[in-house]
């Protein structure tokens, strides 16, 4: 039974409390109905992860009623959307270029918002991943610094496709190594407190490796249906 025709999986619940409180739960729901968001609403999960923007917007529509919801963007953002995830996202994880960060401080600046923001980083070569790589990320830093209406807090990092155990201790180990080297910087504005890494398959891993934010959709959902 597919989440999308059913109740939550026997196993949500056990997820849901394996997950220690330090760290934040985000119940991926892209391409699920808005009755499985509230059926984990009522399970006491109030972070909810999308990927498209039209698609949560949609949804959001729909839970007008769930005013505590904290909606999280983790799929990628083209520049010309950025005002829209500005408007509709309390977190958005995948700030991948300069350029999308410097749309979306625009935007913030013009909606007063200040939503949440990871840099999605490459700790390891991965060709179909978005992503900055993290030599190229260094240089850049001062100017991510200079952006002063985004929060950026956090970094976002996903292991290769099929990745070894040891490769994904490299990405997750890597991406908290890289958070205290900026910070050792001592930058005005750019402090890296959070790190979103974890999907289903390797949210332990992460966990272990000082992941605060992990992002579970089949795990406590089971099998997900087909993109609409």
């Amino acid at each position: 039974m597919t989440a999308a025709s059913g109740p939550l999986p026997e196993t949500f619940e056990s997820i849901r409390r394996a997950i220690p409180p330090s760290v934040t739960l985000i119940a991926v729901t892209k391409f699920l109905p808005v009755d499985t968001i509230r059926a984990a609403y009522g399970r006491g999960v109030r972070h909810f992860g999308e990927s498209r923007v039209q698609e949560a917007i949609a949804k959001q529509a729909d839970l007008t009623d769930l005013p505590d919801i904290t909606w999280h963007l983790i799929g990628h953002l083209q520049t010309n959307k950025a005002r829209k995830a500005v408007e509709h996202f309390d977190w958005i994880h995948s700030v991948d270029s300069l350029k999308l960060a410097q749309r979306l401080d625009q935007a913030a600046q013009d909606l007063s918002k200040a939503p949440r923001c990871c840099l999605q980083v490459k700790l390891v070569p991965d060709p179909p991943k978005s992503g900055i790589d993290a030599a190229a990320l260094e240089p850049l830093l001062p100017q991510f610094d200079q952006l002063a209406y985004l929060k950026l807090c956090g970094l976002m990092t996903i292991p290769p496709q099929g990745a070894s155990d040891s490769t994904i201790r490299e990405v997750f180990g890597g991406a908290k190594t890289l958070a205290e080297t900026i910070n050792r910087a001592n930058f005005s504005r750019l402090h890296i407190d959070q790190l979103s890494m974890g999907m289903s398959g390797d949210y332990r891993e992460a966990i272990a490796c000082g992941a605060t934010l992990v992002r579970l959709g089949t795990a406590l959902f089971g099998p997900r249906p087909p993109a609409p």
